[in-house]
């Protein structure tokens, strides 16, 4: 058997490795690993098995909730003094948030990605393959699809305090998770599915780890990745997460992160044109174009503000060149648009400027990247800033 036993003892050495445990949150519960990166498992099934203590990987479905733990705070008898009882443990459900942190920053500060979420309310996950995660319309089953322009697209992001996690919600309101059903019996790729568990649990919590660029992978509190696969059906467009083992295949857990909505709490109090024009930061710094690319996203100076025209917005441009260079720094620039469409946008800007076959793109206040503007404009009168390429 694998399991090995749970003892008390006295340890030998002032540091004994044996004797401590790393908490893990999971939803409403925890789990206790060693650092040998084995659980704290409670068995059941018949004797000798049942009511026995071990620390163990569990392998089968069945078993994975064995070394799920509830934490009670302890009762302080009135008779006793609280220092008797003071101690890291009395205050553990509260702690263990910190201290998860405390641990990931320590061991994998160069691991983290959340710095591509904080800014985004919702975004679109595309893959290795160039396609997005689709929320399927049933309301259950997930793919990936090369038009990323629908609703089912895009995916609100939901932060978990104190933790680097987040979660994914759907347009159907239903979270992103990873599931214990094997996509097809035998092979070792789980299903991911839309789901709304009435506890949030760790099946619906990704880790963003950080590649080179933009890169992200997604990883579930088991270790197993998000996947796009590629192939023949039926692993065609499916999603599953899983552990990557053949070289081929190491791409497949690579996603790229377009932001498609910004948290309203970054954006600045309404000031005046000129105000906003003073403070705006230097377009001078070359950005590279991701071509054929499209994002909602208005330009990080799109979050300062002007009182806006009746009947349009001020759209205040730059001209660029093809590396994303400002060639024409045409402070105070704009116009006057009416309408959301990027095609009429695009024609009043030509109109303007002189120029033909413009391309309207907006920065990115995430990676400073300009991208291509291929859907329309965010609504309301919001003055927005663009780079002419």
């Amino acid at each position: 058997m694998t399991g090995n036993k749970v003892l008390q003892a006295i340890p030998t050495m002032k540091l004994d490795s044996a004797m401590e445990w790393e908490p893990i949150r999971d939803g409403c519960q925890v789990k206790l690993r060693s650092l040998a990166g084995k659980f704290l498992c409670v068995n059941g099934g018949p004797p000798p098995w049942r009511s026995s203590i071990t620390h163990d990987t569990p392998l089968r479905s069945a078993t994975k909730d064995w070394v799920l733990w509830k934490v009670d705070d302890l009762e302080i008898p009135e008779s006793e003094s609280f220092t008797d009882f003071q101690s890291p443990l009395l205050n553990f459900p509260s702690m263990l948030d910190s201290l998860l942190d405390a641990f990931e920053r320590s061991h994998f500060p160069e691991r983290i990605g959340m710095e591509l979420f904080h800014n985004a309310k919702a975004v679109r996950l595309r893959s290795h393959h160039d396609k997005y995660l689709l929320a399927e319309e049933d309301g259950v089953s997930v793919s990936q699809d090369r038009d990323g322009s629908s609703k089912n697209a895009s995916w609100t992001i939901e932060f978990v305090e104190r933790s680097h996690v987040i979660r994914l919600k759907s347009c159907f309101g239903k979270y992103l998770t990873a599931s214990n059903s094997p996509f097809l019996l035998g092979m070792a790729g789980r299903k991911v599915l839309q789901t709304l568990p009435t506890c949030l649990d760790s099946s619906v919590e990704w880790e963003p780890l950080k590649e080179e660029g933009s890169q992200i992978k997604l990883k579930t509190r088991y270790g197993n990745f998000l996947r796009a696969n590629g192939g023949l059906p039926p692993w065609r467009n499916s999603i599953t997460h899983d552990i990557p083992n053949r070289t081929s295949t190491q791409d497949w857990i690579l996603w790229d992160v377009d932001i498609v909505e910004i948290r309203l709490e970054l954006l600045s109090p309404t000031v005046s044109p000129s105000d906003s024009t003073a403070s705006e930061p230097s377009l001078s710094s070359s950005f590279s174009i991701k071509s054929l690319e499209f994002s909602k996203l208005e330009s990080s100076d799109s979050f300062v503000c002007s009182s806006p025209k009746v009947g349009g917005r001020n759209i205040y441009y730059n001209i660029a060149d093809e590396n994303g260079d400002v060639v024409e720094a045409s402070d105070g620039a704009f116009i006057t648009f009416k309408g959301t469409g990027i095609g009429p946008l695009t024609n009043e800007l030509e109109e303007e400027t002189g120029r033909k076959d413009i391309v309207v793109c907006s920065r990115s206040p995430v990676n400073g990247m300009l991208y291509p503007l291929r859907l329309h404009l965010p609504p309301g009168n919001r003055t927005m800033h663009v780079v002419l390429v």
